[in-house]
């Protein structure tokens, strides 16, 4: 690996990557010399066609996959170095698509404190954090139900509410709006849009992405094709027709009482 690694670690951004490359064990490439810098606080749509390689990303920034080449810091945390992986899930929280899968305990309190808990903090400090995360996710009430009798919509906000209670620098949200009906995503909107934290929102749901980042990158055959402010990226209808995408319909046909972007927090959170 060329260059510098201490160039990185003193990197100001959230997230750094120098042409990191990953292929899947049969020796099929997902990911080829991707090129990333996110700034803290960024809310950052990753959009691109099926096979993109968009979950690919971010299972090697949570180092759950490692890149074989390439260079990457994520909250100056090299996830490929061992020692320095334990030390990940401090700094960033991965929601994934399916919520079932992180949602194991009897209680969503329980499953909001079981990460914590695994930090070794003290039982105040593990209480502080999960009704901080109920409040910024509005599942205050909910804290004692059972997470497999919530809706989707309540499921999502109860992974994501588990994610937030490790107090994390960066959040990475693979399709977050599955199986969410329309009051649901309004929710989950409203919450993401309150957050201060540095944002990457994989999704097909372009609309969705428009409401709650300021910046898109788009993937296509594990390369990074285009970067740059989300509008200008998704109304680029040569641009999207190529990688298989469609302008949403709101850059189509404005409607004129709809504000141009509500990402902008009116009352941050974390």
């Amino acid at each position: 690996m060329p260059g510098n690694t201490e160039t990185l670690t003193a990197s100001p951004w959230a997230i750094e990557v120098e042409a990191m490359s990953f292929c899947w064990p049969e020796g099929t490439p997902a990911l080829h010399e991707v090129n990333l810098r996110i700034a803290p606080g960024e809310s950052v749509a990753v959009v691109g066609p099926n096979g993109a390689g968009k979950t690919t990303l971010f299972l090697c920034l949570a180092g759950i996959l490692l890149p074989q080449q390439g260079r990457i810091r994520v909250a100056g945390i090299d996830p490929r170095d061992p020692e320095e992986r334990r030390r990940l899930p401090e700094r960033l929280g991965l929601v994934f698509a399916d919520s079932d899968d992180q949602l194991i305990h009897w209680t969503v309190a329980d499953d909001v404190a079981f990460g914590p808990l695994n930090l070794g903090l003290p039982e105040a400090e593990v209480q502080r954090r999960v009704e901080k995360a109920l409040r910024a996710v509005g599942l205050e009430q909910a804290r004692d139900r059972v997470p497999f009798h919530l809706s989707s919509g309540e499921k999502k906000r109860a992974a994501l509410a588990g994610v937030l209670a490790m107090e994390p620098d960066i959040l990475l949200l693979d399709e977050p709006t599955i199986h969410l009906d329309p009051r649901a995503r309004r929710e989950l909107i409203v919450v993401l849009n309150r957050l201060t934290v540095t944002r990457l929102i994989a999704s097909h749901d372009l609309e969705f992405q428009l409401q709650v980042c300021q910046r898109a990158v788009l993937l296509d055959r594990g390369r990074i094709v285009a970067d740059g402010p989300i509008r200008a990226i998704l109304a680029d209808a040569e641009l999207m027709d190529a990688h298989g995408l469609e302008v949403p319909h709101s850059l189509t046909h404005p409607h004129p009482h709809l504000p141009i972007s509500s990402s902008q927090p009116d009352h941050p959170l974390l």
